[in-house]
């Protein structure tokens, strides 16, 4: 009903009068220094010696007048917490404000004085208070490494050095004492990891263990992929330490760079800095966090962990700042370094919080998470396997409760080397939550996806202006934005799943009542997708991003629309989608054919898509997809520079093409833009370059090029004209680990003749994702075969 004047003129004075007496509410402040005294008064003269202190003191303040604004000021200086600041509702309208993160620091940790006496050559020791427990140790501000096998190697892979030997009857007899032994390994399908103590060693040698509940997939431990640590028989190098609990005795081996006299250790004994919590009847409100460094929290991989949904997930629910039953707390310009686990946990009921401006690295696990409570969930299942029957099934659309992340806000912050000790994480994990936003942010170097959206409940979430990159280095088969949609239609039984979803055919939009939409992002992931909507997947948007390496991924699901979209060097990746998924694809620029895996259907419309070349175009018409697409090149305005912007004369924008900023990825914040890095812009092969003889590509860290001249062909004992040529190869690279050498000619891969590189590349990029290629190559004019372990060792077979 449209209002009449009067009412608009009462509704604007009241606004004016509720802003004024906003304005006029009375505000405090409390001033804490490290420099301060307990008896203080709290004022910029006399400030308070620790923070609790002025927490105690803002919540008189508020019990006095609960309309007063309450500001805490954290003046230079590092602040050692005796146990996590917690914030409640008494508090609200409360902030928490630092001199800046070169300024101002929050630890978890303590200072020890130690006595130290030589235990051996290289190693010294010296006693601890009883009590004192610890699993992270920092000598003037480094981290040293906790004794270990194999040793600390930043380049190394998993866990920065692994060894398939690492359990071994004979290594685990020369322990004196293995009990306590950490052991971290990769899922047998390196979808996650697990954790473990050994609990008992058998007379035979062989280990038993407690842990391993950290992965919602159950597997055997990865044969390969293994490290120990916490045994004083492996201190073996400078840097690492080793404590005794049951004798309180601190080992350690020095570094060059470290004098014990003057040294300033630092010993890791929190789990959590701060924890917000309310409920949804009384929530916290109003909070403001800012200018801070946080760091120093313990590893929590060992501590309980709950399944998140059917997702591959399970999860330790807390962080160095735990929020929860929330409304509208902020942190802003804050770092987060050295924690040893999540850094911020968003659980359950939370309405518009928000992270922005902020820096997070270095640490454990997963940099920001938003998960909701399962019991906001209607008939929710937890396992891969489990299924409620539909009679049993609860069919309102939809959460049952409130009980979960809502319109929160993650914008303009830099994220990277998370994940340094579990690897089921994320820069960005949603899960039972609705309306998340995640943009203007720069995300790489992370074991596994940057951003990971575990189901489909409840959708609405928005994925724009960020750069994720150089992720799923440690784990396989996942991309830099990865999702499942495992939800209440889902059945893990696929002729079931079928006959559900044929009867029910809106069921998909249960959980996922609102459209995902990913648009202007940058992604590129080397071992995996750039975009990977797994199983279920479902009611997503995705429009107007560049995907650099690995192309755009749709497992199973319904009612997908991806237009629009630059895929460079790669394709799109259908796989065993249903007869009638709704899904769409169109308007996309794809630099090979489609890569598409036993699919039912097509889905509702396939077209006007610019390819390569005419045989790719020729294969997607063969299942009567793509009637008006085409094939050309693209004519980029700048490709070297990562400009793909395609010129006026461009057959892209015939097909109804738009042109979208490429200069907008990733964050925004002039000082945390400058030092945040980007991704590699690649060599494009798949267009004009194809046809070009004298291209040269590195792939892998090795530089191939085609077989061009009869001396090359001589040489390697061809018998034509074709093939891919190593000549060079990088240190250190996954080529130099491979077993190819300079000189070897690739041939075959993956049962398919290689006569140039598009070629090598179109199986490369096609099989990538399953960590391996089966070769076929010449040396010393001989046929051999070898497989090539796209992010490790090879054998020759």
């Amino acid at each position: 009903m449209k209002k009449s004047n009067p009412e608009i003129i009462s509704i604007l004075l009241i606004g004016i009068v509720l802003f004024f007496l906003g304005c006029n509410s009375p505000k405090e402040q409390i001033f804490v220094s490290p420099n301060g005294k307990i008896d203080n008064l709290g004022t910029v003269n006399s400030p308070f010696k620790n923070i609790q202190l002025a927490i105690e003191k803002a919540k008189k303040i508020k019990l006095e007048n609960g309309t007063t604004q309450v500001e805490i000021h954290l003046l230079e200086g590092e602040y050692r917490l005796a146990s996590p600041l917690e914030i409640t509702p008494e508090l609200n309208g409360t902030t928490i404000t630092g001199e800046g993160v070169d300024k101002t620091v929050v630890k978890g940790s303590k200072i020890l004085n130690l006595n130290w006496e030589k235990h051996d050559e290289n190693i010294w020791v010296s006693k601890v208070k009883e009590g004192v427990i610890f699993d992270q140790v920092f000598i003037n501000n480094i981290q040293q490494i906790l004794a270990r096998y194999p040793n600390y190697n930043e380049e190394g892979g998993h866990w920065q050095g692994h060894a398939e030997d690492a359990l071994d009857l004979e290594r685990i007899k020369s322990w004196k004492n293995p009990v306590g032994t950490t052991v971290h390994a990769m899922h047998s399908g390196e979808w996650g990891d697990f954790h473990f103590e050994i609990s008992k060693v058998n007379e035979d040698g062989t280990a038993e263990f407690i842990g391993g509940h950290q992965n919602n997939r159950p597997s055997k431990m990865h044969l390969k992929y293994r490290m120990v640590e916490n045994v004083l028989e492996e201190l073996d190098s400078p840097g690492e330490w080793y404590l005794e609990k049951s004798t309180n005795l601190f080992y350690y081996w020095p570094t060059k760079s470290i004098n014990l006299e003057n040294a300033v250790v630092e010993v890791v004994v929190l789990k959590s800095l701060i924890e917000i919590v309310g409920t949804e009847e009384d929530p916290v409100k109003e909070i403001g966090i800012s200018g801070i460094k946080f760091e120093h929290t313990q590893r929590t991989f060992m501590e309980k962990y709950e399944p998140l949904l059917r997702s591959d997930w399970t999860m330790y629910r807390g962080g160095a700042l735990f929020i929860e039953g929330s409304e509208n707390v902020t942190i802003a310009d804050c770092e987060f370094v050295n924690l040893g686990g999540n850094v911020i946990f968003v659980s359950n009921y939370n309405r518009k919080f928000k992270l922005t401006g902020s820096h997070i690295h270095e640490c454990g696990a997963t940099a920001i998470s938003f998960v909701g409570n399962p019991s906001a969930v209607r008939s929710p299942s937890f396992q891969y396997d489990e299924f409620v029957p539909l009679s049993e099934l609860d069919t309102v659309k939809g959460p049952a409760n409130n009980d979960y992340p809502n319109e929160c806000l993650v914008d303009n912050n830099l994220i990277y080397r998370v994940g340094r000790v579990e690897k089921q994480i994320a820069g960005v994990q949603i899960s039972m939550a609705m309306n998340i936003t995640v943009s203007n942010n720069s995300i790489y170097d992370l074991p596994r996806s940057g951003i990971n959206v575990s189901e489909g409940t409840w959708g609405g979430h928005i994925i724009e202006y960020n750069d994720v990159f150089n992720t799923v280095l440690e784990s396989s088969d996942h991309g830099s934005f990865n999702s499942w949609g495992r939800d209440r239609f889902w059945h893990p039984n696929r002729t079931e799943l079928d006959k559900i979803t044929t009867d029910n055919p809106d069921m998909p939009n249960w959980d996922a009542i609102h459209t995902t939409i990913i648009r202007n992002n940058r992604f590129r992931c080397d071992h995996g997708w750039d975009i990977d909507l797994d199983d279920g997947s479902s009611n997503y948007k995705i429009y107007n991003n560049v995907c650099l390496k690995g192309g755009i991924k749709l497992r199973e699901g319904f009612y997908r629309t991806v237009e629009n979209n630059i895929l460079i060097n790669n394709s799109f990746h259908p796989h065993v989608w249903f007869k009638k998924s709704g899904d769409v694809f169109r308007k996309n620029i794809v630099m090979t054919d489609y890569k598409d895996i036993r699919l039912q259907g097509w889905g509702k419309e396939i077209d006007y898509n610019l390819f390569p070349n005419q045989e790719a175009l020729d294969k997607a018409r063969k299942n009567e997809t793509d009637e008006h697409s085409t094939y050309g090149n693209p004519e980029f305005t700048n490709a070297e520079e990562g400009d793909y912007s395609v010129l006026e004369t461009s057959p892209a924008l015939k097909l109804g093409f738009v042109n979208f900023p490429m200069d907008n990825f990733g964050v925004k914040k002039a000082s945390l833009k400058t030092t945040a890095k980007t991704p590699e812009i690649p060599v494009i092969w798949s267009i004009t370059e194809s046809n070009n003889k004298s291209l040269s590509i590195n792939l892998l860290g090795g530089t191939f090029k085609n077989i061009e001249t009869l001396e090359e062909r001589s040489a390697s004992g061809l018998s034509k004209t074709a093939g891919v040529l190593l000549t060079a190869i990088g240190k250190n690279s996954v080529i130099a680990k491979s077993g190819l050498l300079v000189g070897d000619v690739i041939v075959w891969g993956e049962e398919k003749e290689i006569n140039t590189i598009p070629d090598l590349m179109n199986i490369y990029e096609g099989n990538n994702w399953k960590g391996k290629l089966s070769l076929k190559i010449f040396r010393n004019q001989k046929k051999e075969s070898l497989v090539l372990e796209t992010k490790n060792k090879s054998k020759m077979k």
